[in-house]
Protein backbone atom coordinates (compact mmCIF):
# COMPACT_ATOMS: atom_id res chain seq x y z
CA UNK A 1 0.00 0.00 0.00
CA UNK A 2 1.69 3.39 -1.30
CA UNK A 3 1.33 6.81 0.99
CA UNK A 4 -0.92 8.88 -0.60
CA UNK A 5 1.04 12.38 -0.37
CA UNK A 6 -2.46 14.43 -0.50
CA UNK A 7 -3.47 13.05 2.68
CA UNK A 8 -0.02 13.78 3.84
CA UNK A 9 0.74 9.93 4.74
CA UNK A 10 4.14 9.55 6.11
CA UNK A 11 3.62 6.27 8.62
CA UNK A 12 5.94 5.80 11.26
CA UNK A 13 7.78 2.51 11.67
CA UNK A 14 10.39 3.33 14.39
CA UNK A 15 9.69 1.07 17.07
CA UNK A 16 11.21 3.32 19.87
CA UNK A 17 8.99 6.46 18.89
CA UNK A 18 6.01 4.23 18.87
CA UNK A 19 7.26 3.74 22.43
CA UNK A 20 8.20 6.92 23.57
CA UNK A 21 4.38 7.78 22.11
CA UNK A 22 2.60 5.45 24.93
CA UNK A 23 4.49 6.37 27.77
CA UNK A 24 4.17 9.93 26.93
CA UNK A 25 0.23 9.61 27.23
CA UNK A 26 0.80 7.50 30.14
CA UNK A 27 -1.80 5.10 28.21
CA UNK A 28 -3.41 2.26 30.74
CA UNK A 29 -5.63 -0.41 30.24
CA UNK A 30 -8.41 1.30 31.66
CA UNK A 31 -8.17 4.37 29.06
CA UNK A 32 -10.52 5.29 25.75
CA UNK A 33 -7.95 6.30 23.11
CA UNK A 34 -8.54 8.37 20.23
CA UNK A 35 -6.36 7.72 17.29
CA UNK A 36 -6.66 9.94 14.00
CA UNK A 37 -5.48 8.25 11.30
CA UNK A 38 -3.98 4.66 12.01
CA UNK A 39 -2.81 4.07 8.18
CA UNK A 40 -1.44 0.63 8.32
CA UNK A 41 -1.99 0.20 12.40
CA UNK A 42 1.39 0.40 13.65
CA UNK A 43 0.59 3.16 16.47
CA UNK A 44 -2.67 1.31 16.79
CA UNK A 45 -0.62 -2.42 17.36
CA UNK A 46 0.90 -0.54 20.07
CA UNK A 47 -2.19 0.82 21.96
CA UNK A 48 -4.43 -2.32 21.45
CA UNK A 49 -1.21 -3.72 22.97
CA UNK A 50 -1.65 -1.89 26.48
CA UNK A 51 -4.91 -3.09 26.78
CA UNK A 52 -7.30 0.19 26.13
CA UNK A 53 -9.71 1.01 23.52
CA UNK A 54 -9.13 2.58 20.61
CA UNK A 55 -11.66 4.71 18.55
CA UNK A 56 -9.68 4.86 15.05
CA UNK A 57 -10.36 7.53 12.63
CA UNK A 58 -9.28 6.76 9.04
CA UNK A 59 -10.31 9.02 6.51
CA UNK A 60 -8.43 6.58 3.36
CA UNK A 61 -10.79 4.50 1.89
CA UNK A 62 -8.28 2.18 0.52
CA UNK A 63 -6.59 1.50 4.11
CA UNK A 64 -9.92 0.50 6.01
CA UNK A 65 -9.83 -3.45 4.43
CA UNK A 66 -6.08 -3.74 5.06
CA UNK A 67 -7.27 -2.25 8.62
CA UNK A 68 -10.33 -3.96 9.13
CA UNK A 69 -8.33 -7.91 8.45
CA UNK A 70 -5.43 -6.90 10.40
CA UNK A 71 -7.50 -6.21 13.42
CA UNK A 72 -10.22 -8.45 13.08
CA UNK A 73 -10.13 -10.12 16.36
CA UNK A 74 -9.99 -6.51 18.24
CA UNK A 75 -12.78 -5.49 16.15
CA UNK A 76 -14.65 -8.24 16.67
CA UNK A 77 -14.10 -8.23 20.63
CA UNK A 78 -15.46 -4.30 20.77
CA UNK A 79 -11.13 -3.42 21.64
CA UNK A 80 -10.79 -1.32 18.11
CA UNK A 81 -13.46 0.79 16.89
CA UNK A 82 -12.68 1.59 13.19
CA UNK A 83 -14.29 4.84 11.69
CA UNK A 84 -14.07 5.77 7.72
CA UNK A 85 -14.26 9.41 7.83
CA UNK A 86 -12.16 12.86 7.50
CA UNK A 87 -11.62 14.11 11.62
CA UNK A 88 -12.11 17.33 10.67
CA UNK A 89 -15.74 16.75 10.02
CA UNK A 90 -16.17 14.09 13.06
CA UNK A 91 -18.88 14.87 15.41
CA UNK A 92 -16.85 14.89 18.37
CA UNK A 93 -20.03 15.11 20.65
CA UNK A 94 -22.61 12.62 18.96
CA UNK A 95 -23.33 8.83 20.07
CA UNK A 96 -21.67 7.53 17.24
CA UNK A 97 -18.75 8.43 18.34
CA UNK A 98 -18.00 6.52 21.19
CA UNK A 99 -16.47 8.70 23.08
CA UNK A 100 -16.86 9.37 26.46
CA UNK A 101 -14.70 11.51 28.89
CA UNK A 102 -12.37 11.53 29.96
CA UNK A 103 -10.44 10.15 26.66
CA UNK A 104 -6.93 10.56 25.08
CA UNK A 105 -6.16 11.96 21.99
CA UNK A 106 -3.23 9.93 20.14
CA UNK A 107 -2.30 10.63 16.83
CA UNK A 108 0.77 10.85 14.07
CA UNK A 109 -1.10 13.94 12.06
CA UNK A 110 -0.45 15.17 8.65
CA UNK A 111 1.39 18.08 9.06
CA UNK A 112 -0.67 20.47 6.80
CA UNK A 113 -3.65 19.55 9.44
CA UNK A 114 -2.08 20.49 12.46
CA UNK A 115 -3.60 23.88 13.14
CA UNK A 116 -6.79 22.56 12.45
CA UNK A 117 -6.35 19.51 14.34
CA UNK A 118 -5.15 21.24 17.55
CA UNK A 119 -8.16 24.02 17.42
CA UNK A 120 -10.82 21.43 17.00
CA UNK A 121 -9.98 19.11 19.95
CA UNK A 122 -8.70 21.71 22.72
CA UNK A 123 -11.70 23.89 22.40
CA UNK A 124 -14.24 21.02 21.99
CA UNK A 125 -16.96 20.90 24.53
CA UNK A 126 -15.83 17.10 24.81
CA UNK A 127 -12.33 17.70 24.88
CA UNK A 128 -9.55 14.89 25.44
CA UNK A 129 -7.60 15.21 28.93
CA UNK A 130 -4.44 14.71 27.42
CA UNK A 131 -3.42 14.79 23.93
CA UNK A 132 -0.25 13.06 22.41
CA UNK A 133 0.87 14.22 18.96
CA UNK A 134 3.63 13.96 16.30
CA UNK A 135 4.08 16.74 14.47
CA UNK A 136 6.25 18.77 12.78
CA UNK A 137 9.59 19.72 15.15
CA UNK A 138 9.32 23.16 14.28
CA UNK A 139 5.79 23.07 14.96
CA UNK A 140 6.48 21.71 18.57
CA UNK A 141 9.75 24.02 18.92
CA UNK A 142 7.28 26.88 18.14
CA UNK A 143 4.21 25.83 20.93
CA UNK A 144 6.56 25.29 23.46
CA UNK A 145 8.42 28.32 22.61
CA UNK A 146 11.84 27.11 23.02
CA UNK A 147 13.13 30.42 22.05
CA UNK A 148 11.39 31.99 25.03
CA UNK A 149 9.17 34.11 22.49
CA UNK A 150 5.52 33.01 22.38
CA UNK A 151 3.62 33.29 19.30
CA UNK A 152 -0.23 33.06 18.16
CA UNK A 153 0.11 29.33 17.85
CA UNK A 154 2.19 28.83 21.54
CA UNK A 155 -0.67 31.03 23.47
CA UNK A 156 -3.65 29.19 21.30
CA UNK A 157 -2.74 25.63 22.88
CA UNK A 158 -1.28 26.99 26.52
CA UNK A 159 -5.01 28.78 26.97
CA UNK A 160 -6.15 25.18 27.11
CA UNK A 161 -3.61 22.83 28.18
CA UNK A 162 0.49 22.86 28.98
CA UNK A 163 2.06 21.16 26.04
CA UNK A 164 5.71 19.67 26.64
CA UNK A 165 8.34 18.76 24.12
CA UNK A 166 8.97 14.66 24.60
CA UNK A 167 11.21 14.25 21.84
CA UNK A 168 12.55 14.37 18.32
CA UNK A 169 11.74 11.84 15.77
CA UNK A 170 13.83 12.49 12.95
CA UNK A 171 12.70 12.03 9.24
CA UNK A 172 14.11 8.61 8.71
CA UNK A 173 11.62 7.05 11.07
CA UNK A 174 9.02 7.34 8.67
CA UNK A 175 7.98 6.14 5.24
CA UNK A 176 7.97 7.80 3.10
CA UNK A 177 10.60 10.23 4.35
CA UNK A 178 9.52 13.33 4.99
CA UNK A 179 11.34 16.63 4.25
CA UNK A 180 11.64 17.42 7.60
CA UNK A 181 12.31 16.30 11.25
CA UNK A 182 8.95 15.31 13.65
CA UNK A 183 8.88 15.50 17.65
CA UNK A 184 6.30 14.18 20.01
CA UNK A 185 4.36 16.93 21.58
CA UNK A 186 1.77 16.09 25.08
CA UNK A 187 -0.33 18.60 25.82
CA UNK A 188 -1.28 17.60 29.44
CA UNK A 189 -4.36 19.21 31.55
CA UNK A 190 -6.36 20.33 28.62
CA UNK A 191 -9.85 22.06 29.86
CA UNK A 192 -11.43 25.30 28.96
CA UNK A 193 -11.58 26.94 33.00
CA UNK A 194 -8.69 30.13 32.08
CA UNK A 195 -11.49 31.45 29.81
CA UNK A 196 -14.50 30.53 32.12
CA UNK A 197 -12.73 32.41 35.08
CA UNK A 198 -12.44 35.78 33.31
CA UNK A 199 -15.96 35.24 31.66
CA UNK A 200 -14.59 35.69 27.91
CA UNK A 201 -15.68 33.80 25.08
CA UNK A 202 -12.87 32.09 22.72
CA UNK A 203 -14.15 34.32 19.93
CA UNK A 204 -13.51 37.36 21.45
CA UNK A 205 -9.97 36.19 23.22
CA UNK A 206 -9.04 34.60 20.07
CA UNK A 207 -9.80 37.99 18.36
CA UNK A 208 -7.39 39.91 21.05
CA UNK A 209 -4.93 37.45 20.34
CA UNK A 210 -5.06 38.02 16.37
CA UNK A 211 -4.90 41.73 16.72
CA UNK A 212 -2.00 41.55 18.84
CA UNK A 213 0.08 39.25 16.84
CA UNK A 214 -1.01 41.05 13.46
CA UNK A 215 2.48 42.92 13.15
CA UNK A 216 5.25 40.93 15.31
CA UNK A 217 7.43 44.25 14.57
CA UNK A 218 5.16 46.40 16.42
CA UNK A 219 4.59 47.41 20.08
CA UNK A 220 1.70 45.66 21.33
CA UNK A 221 0.00 48.92 22.57
CA UNK A 222 0.57 50.20 18.95
CA UNK A 223 -1.70 46.73 17.63
CA UNK A 224 -4.28 46.97 20.38
CA UNK A 225 -4.63 50.41 19.88
CA UNK A 226 -4.80 51.00 23.71
CA UNK A 227 -3.30 52.92 26.20
CA UNK A 228 -0.01 52.05 27.63
CA UNK A 229 -1.58 52.10 30.80
CA UNK A 230 -3.79 49.04 30.51
CA UNK A 231 -0.92 46.91 29.76
CA UNK A 232 1.27 47.90 32.66
CA UNK A 233 -1.94 46.49 34.48
CA UNK A 234 -1.62 43.80 33.78
CA UNK A 235 1.94 43.65 34.23
CA UNK A 236 2.97 44.33 30.98
CA UNK A 237 5.94 46.91 30.16
CA UNK A 238 5.14 49.82 27.54
CA UNK A 239 7.18 48.71 24.75
CA UNK A 240 6.49 44.76 25.10
CA UNK A 241 5.49 43.00 22.16
CA UNK A 242 2.89 40.65 21.74
CA UNK A 243 5.40 37.82 22.03
CA UNK A 244 6.56 38.94 25.36
CA UNK A 245 3.19 38.37 27.04
CA UNK A 246 2.49 34.71 29.14
CA UNK A 247 -1.00 33.30 29.01
CA UNK A 248 -2.10 34.97 32.35
CA UNK A 249 -1.15 38.52 30.67
CA UNK A 250 -3.45 38.08 27.56
CA UNK A 251 -6.25 36.42 30.01
CA UNK A 252 -5.94 39.97 31.96
CA UNK A 253 -5.87 42.91 28.72
CA UNK A 254 -8.74 40.19 27.49
CA UNK A 255 -10.92 41.13 30.97
CA UNK A 256 -9.86 44.65 30.88
CA UNK A 257 -10.33 45.28 26.97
Amino acid sequence: MFAKKSLGQNWLNSPSALQSIIEAGQVTDRDTVLEIGPGQGALTSKLLAVGCQVIAIEKDRDLMPILKEKFVSEISSGKLILINDDILNFNLEAKSSHLKAPYKLVANIPYYLTGQIIRKFLSAKNSPATAVLLVQKEVADRIVAKDKKESLLSIAVKIFGEPQYIKKVPAGAFRPIPKVDSAILLIDKINQDKLKSISISEEKFFDLLHRGFAQKRKLLASNLKISPTVLTECGVGEKARAENLTVENWLCLAAKI
